[in-house]
């Protein structure tokens, strides 16, 4: 097979003729939907044109066998062309977007994070199974979930922009359109902009987690329309309204907690709440990373990161050190270090003490789907190993992707594992799927470069 491949590599040529549009797919399920415009020898890569007009680029050895040959005989008909023109080059709003965003622009990019963190093939076949089915369990409205819609919706969308997919999406673009409207309409709802149908004080706090995590959906949406993807009207001043209530509604020691009287929030509070606030974490570096300019942002960061420090306990984790606490290091310390590293850097010493447990921790009890399968915790410890990288975000990643490929059904949807701390667990189908799919997405969502 290496020998019939070699000579396929001599030179690029694009087709002379349309090829047909055709899923191309991977050993175990559909990859994408594309027609084959060349192959690329040094990247080993066939190149692609996506329904959008987009071009991108599949890896052959991710390839399926008779893809294999289809690609072969394709290149054979390629080759045979007397007009023969130079081949189109990578999709530019790719090379536009920021270093760290790149990764997730392209099919071949997003496979090589994924293969350097142990992973395999099936993990992109997996996603856009995902992505499938959000598309087809979104509500009327545009929302997803039965209940906690602005965080469901915000989950949504946080899986199709993590996957590189916009409003410019060929197979996802109105599942896109239609879920940022969704929240667009939802801030405009309440005085206050919060993203969350739940934003009357008095009644409970789910509104404060939901506007953080709707948010960071509508910031990445926000970020991408910058380097060129298609915005809609009025997702500027939803993402800067939604961050101008996180800085306003932070407390005196750099946490958000919830109970206030007119509004969910409760900025007058004197005690911190580090399982919520670690969801602000990611929204404030994201503000600061599309450049927007917002009084207060700076500021806001660097409270944020006083109040991550002073969690940190002795045995350096972040969180109670009481292990039978609800707000406990063992929990906790995989979003909190995820935000002391995307707001300060992965060499502050505060960090590196807490991956030190964190790395402890894990290689005591790694991570079990049918023991200790707490997603909520396992989604913040990827994203702090991963910013950090090395062996233990391999260990990690290589095992948590592999248990997760494993536990999809085949509309998309995960099987529940089996956790052991209660509050970490993803009873909500729409919340599991999300979680899990944000998991195998974190290879390319969430490396530093």
């Amino acid at each position: 097979m290496k020998a019939r491949w070699l000579l396929l590599f001599l030179y690029l040529t694009p087709p002379t003729q349309a090829a047909e549009m055709r899923f191309w797919t991977s050993t175990s399920g559909q990859l994408i939907e594309a027609t084959m415009t060349g192959l690329n020898a040094a990247r080993r890569t066939i190149l692609v044109q996506l329904k959008d007009g987009s071009n991108a680029e599949i890896p052959i050895e991710s390839l399926s066998p008779p893809d294999k040959d289809y690609a072969k005989q394709q290149w054979a008909v390629m080759q045979a062309s007397p007009a023969a023109t130079p081949a189109p080059a990578a999709a530019p709003a790719a090379a536009n977007l920021p270093p760290r965003w790149q990764a997730r622009a392209t099919v071949d990019a997003r496979l090589a994070k994924v293969l350097e963190s142990g992973g395999s093939v099936e993990v992109e076949a997996a996603v856009v199974r995902s992505l499938d089915g959000f598309k087809t369990s979104q509500n009327a409205d545009g929302s997803w979930g039965r209940g906690n819609k602005a965080a469901m919706t915000g989950f949504a969308l946080q899986c199709f922009y993590g996957h590189g997919d916009t409003p410019d999406s060929a197979t996802y673009s109105d599942a896109i359109m239609r879920g940022l409207m969704y929240l667009i309409t939802l801030s405009k709802a309440n005085p206050h902009g919060m993203l969350s149908e739940s934003w009357v004080g008095g009644k409970g706090g789910s509104g404060t987690y939901e506007h953080a995590i709707a948010a960071k959906a509508v910031g990445e949406a926000y970020l991408m329309a910058r380097y060129g993807s298609k915005s809609l009207p009025g997702l500027r001043e939803t993402f800067e309204g939604a961050v101008k209530l996180i800085i306003a509604q932070q407390n005196t020691v750099g946490s958000w907690t919830y109970g206030g009287d007119a509004i969910a929030y409760r900025a007058d509070s004197k005690s911190g709440d580090l399982s919520l606030a670690n969801w602000h974490f990611l929204v404030l570096e994201l503000a600061r990373e599309a450049k927007i300019k917002i009084d207060g942002l700076d500021s806001c960061i660097q409270k944020a990161v006083s109040y991550i420090k002073d969690t940190q306990s002795k045995d350096g984790g972040f969180g109670n050190a009481n292990r039978e606490n609800h707000y406990n290091q063992w929990s906790l310390t995989g979003g909190a270090l995820a935000g002391l590293y995307l707001m300060e850097g992965t060499e502050a010493g505060d960090g590196k003490k807490a991956s030190k447990f964190l790395t402890g921790f894990l290689t005591a009890e790694p991570p079990d789907w049918n023991a200790n399968c707490n997603l909520y915790c396992w989604h913040g410890y990827a994203q702090a190993l991963c910013l950090e990288g090395g062996p233990a975000w391999k260990t990690f990643a290589s095992a948590v992707l592999k248990q997760t490929t494993a536990a999809q059904e085949a509309d998309g949807s995960f099987k529940k594992g089996r956790p052991n701390w209660p509050a970490g667990d993803a009873a909500d189908a729409t919340y599991r799927q999300a979680l899990c799919t944000l998991l195998l997405e974190t290879p390319y969502r969430c490396a530093m470069k």
